[in-house]
């Protein structure tokens, strides 16, 4: 499939559009959201009507056609303002979206990727489980064939918009343990019987992002349901992660970027010992550390992008950039809350909220510690 040649006029166009959206619909609501911890579908829906939610669909199946770095650009500018609707926005594009755009069939790229791309439908997409994370080969959760069907038995957990998702990619085992070849991936509407969200989690950050319990018993699920052939879901799903570890870089980037805008803002403007803090050395070598970090990590996230958008192999540029993104995110929101001094631990300031929200990006779609064996798996299969 080819991906739309990307201009610098076109990346402007778009980064003004998310820029102009996440500063009209979503600043006035961020606390508020981030208290009640408030799942915004409605706003969902609006994103639809801007591209958003189909980022990289093909006009065809009724998305924006976009590539790699105008998603980079749209996550990084509504992360910037709120990282959960960031996160969210990434989950509905990168797995479930993407599953169903890479290895969908032609009716079910036709019969869901429209819905998904207008924001009409939420996606998710569920690998983790109670007790497989990192672990995904030892999963609990499986599907068994009868007839023109299969039955899925199991939970998953961890799942972004398992609650309020119309849709879910959902990987089951349909083989052996540890078998690669023994996981298969579905494409599961809500309804259907058997299927149920369980518990929504009580989170430290990115608590606008809804995060629940998926609950199969005997969820009854047609063969056409099925995402490729059987034994090809944990395959596929490693190939979905690559492109969803540049969003979770980009969520990171934005995170980054919103922390250290609003720590130079404050540090300019606050005095002690009459003049503005940003002029001692302690507070600007700070500043330089995270621009410093920033620069690097857009760098990295910028070549993932443009190397998945050429279609070449990018695992290991993936892996890069969502650790050293992820990590940054954390270092400069807590550096931010450091400049800010007592009032970076107030609610009334907004780097409390960066710092909560940046932990994430350190765990989901595959910790630090997962990316840094991607990373030393791909490179030593260079020498």
């Amino acid at each position: 499939m080819q991906t739309p040649t990307t201009s610098f006029d076109n990346l402007q166009l778009v980064k003004e559009s998310a820029k102009d959206f996440a500063e009209k619909h979503i600043r006035p609501n961020v606390m508020e959201w981030d208290e009640t911890q408030t799942f915004p579908v409605d706003l969902f829906h609006q994103m639809g009507d801007f591209g958003f939610m189909g980022v990289l669909v093909p006009e065809i199946y009724g998305g924006a056609g976009l590539g790699y770095q105008e998603y980079v650009t749209i996550l990084e500018e509504i992360s910037k303002v709120c990282g959960s609707i960031g996160l969210s926005v990434a989950a509905h594009n990168s797995l479930c979206t993407n599953h169903i755009l890479q290895f969908g069939s032609e009716e079910q790229k036709r019969q869901y990727l429209p819905l998904l791309a207008s924001g009409q439908w939420i996606g998710a997409w569920g690998l983790t489980e109670p007790n497989t994370g990192s672990d995904a080969g030892r999963m609990q959760c499986v599907a068994s064939k009868e007839g023109d069907h299969y039955i899925l038995n199991g939970s998953k957990n961890f799942i972004t918009h398992g609650a309020s998702g119309q849709v879910v990619v959902v990987i089951a085992r349909t083989g052996d343990l540890l078998d690669s070849h023994g996981m298969t991936a579905f494409i599961v509407e809500k309804g259907t019987p058997g299927f149920s969200a369980g518990r929504k989690e009580n989170k430290l950050g990115m608590r606008a992002s809804e995060t629940a319990e998926l609950l199969f018993d005997h969820c009854k699920v047609h063969k056409s349901q099925m995402l490729g052939l059987e034994g090809e879901g944990f395959i596929q799903a490693m190939k979905v992660l690559d492109g969803g570890r540049i969003s979770i870089a980009a969520l990171s980037l934005g995170i980054a970027k919103g922390a250290y805008e609003a720590a130079v803002k404050y540090a300019q403007e606050r005095h002690q010992f009459g003049k503005p803090i940003a002029t001692f050395q302690g507070i600007s070598f700070k500043l330089a550390d995270m621009a410093t970090r920033i620069e690097a990590s857009e760098l990295l996230t910028r070549k993932a992008a443009e190397l998945k958008n050429q279609g070449e192999t990018s695992t290991k540029i993936c892996a890069m950039a969502k650790y050293y993104a992820s990590e940054t995110a954390v270092q400069i929101a807590n550096e931010a809350v450091q400049i800010f001094g007592g009032y970076g631990y107030s609610k009334d300031y907004p780097v409390e909220k960066f710092y909560r929200d940046a932990k994430l990006c350190t765990i989901g779609e595959g910790t630090s510690e997962i990316q840094k064996l991607v990373i030393s798996r791909e490179a030593l299969k260079e020498h």
